[in-house]
């Protein structure tokens, strides 16, 4: 099985809440990698919304997401902001019958994620976590290969994700839900959580920055006849690599395991097979997985439903609290 094509995906139009960097990505994925195209951008920071417009050539810019959200030429909302406000921009699309593309962390916490779910469900309105790497070609191969049994039944997951932004404004601050985890930990958690499902049991420790924001966290996932073993740092740049151990062999994926990648596979007979799944930007295929879900009348990913993303913000809380970070209001 190979990932579909994303420009064969059905055409949509989107607009985008937010107009940071991950927002710039997804516009250009979805302008030169799919069929669709973005019709206007929303940011509550006066001339932010209009100077992204002109770098990526968007028709609409506006200072209100509720403005964008009742547009008629708007299918799909994506919302990039930041991890403390990604529930109410959701909300608002949701009430106005707009699909959603959240962006990861889906919410600050479970709660969030289960008012933004119920909605969703009682508006019948297709909504899915922007967990680009679930949809990727690398990762789609693997989990073919692991479920024909090339390495055997699954006993260890290894995965790690370190990234230098400890001097990033939005990662220090507590009131936007900064720290390691929510931004950088959510992809070894997610990615175990793809391999293995939801832990029986999970172990973290972890270092506070000074804001009371975690700089990096390493965490244990415990099943009935597998482990995870997972770590992720805002203080340094690690291998990002991630590796799956198997009763007949392993397989490793090179740097950066969770953007589009290669991976080898080697058997205990020591034969091996490579996939290489590298392609440009990426976001076109979590972009192109929603258009089709739209366009099919669905209302979730089969990849990553909301039950899937409920439980992965379940064990992000778990983390949260074994460690001690709590966002301000919660």
């Amino acid at each position: 099985m190979t990932a579909p094509l994303p420009q064969d995906a059905p055409a949509i139009r989107w607009g985008i809440l937010g107009a940071g960097g991950i927002a710039h990505k997804f516009a250009n994925a979805v302008t030169n990698h799919t069929a669709s195209t973005v019709a206007a951008v929303a940011s509550r920071t006066p001339g932010k919304a209009q100077a992204f417009a002109d770098a990526e050539g968007v028709e609409h810019a506006l200072e209100s997401y509720e403005e964008l959200v009742a547009r008629d030429d708007i299918d799909a909302v994506y919302v990039a902001t930041t991890h403390n406000d990604h529930h109410n921009p959701a909300l608002l699309a949701i009430e106005a019958g707009k699909a959603v593309l959240v962006e990861k962390a889906f919410t600050q916490n479970a709660v969030q994620a289960r008012t933004v779910i119920e909605a969703a469900r009682a508006n019948k309105v297709y909504v899915q976590e922007a967990m680009w790497t679930r949809w990727l070609p690398h990762i789609v191969a693997l989990r073919e290969a692991i479920q024909a049994g090339e390495i055997g039944d699954v006993v260890t997951v290894q995965a790690d994700h370190g990234q230098p932004l400890a001097h990033v404004e939005r990662m220090k601050r507590a009131d936007l839900a900064g720290g390691a985890l929510l931004d950088l930990g959510i992809y070894p958690i997610s990615f175990a959580y793809d391999i293995l499902g939801k832990p029986h049991a999970v172990t973290a420790v972890g270092q506070l920055t000074d804001g009371g924001v975690d700089g990096q966290v390493s965490m244990v996932f415990g099943y009935p006849k597998a482990q995870a073993s997972l770590t992720t740092t805002m203080w340094a740049r690690t291998p990002c690599r991630a590796m799956i151990a198997g009763t007949e062999g392993r397989i490793e994926i090179e740097d950066t395991f969770y953007a589009p990648s290669a991976w080898r596979l080697t058997r205990n007979d020591g034969t091996t097979r490579e996939f290489d799944g590298r392609v440009p930007n990426g976001f076109q295929y979590e972009a192109a997985a929603l258009a089709r879900g739209l366009r099919s009348g669905a209302t979730e990913a089969p990849e990553l439903t909301l039950d899937q993303t409920l439980e992965i913000m379940h064990i992000l809380d778990d983390v949260r609290a074994q460690i001690g970070v709590v966002y301000p209001g919660e």
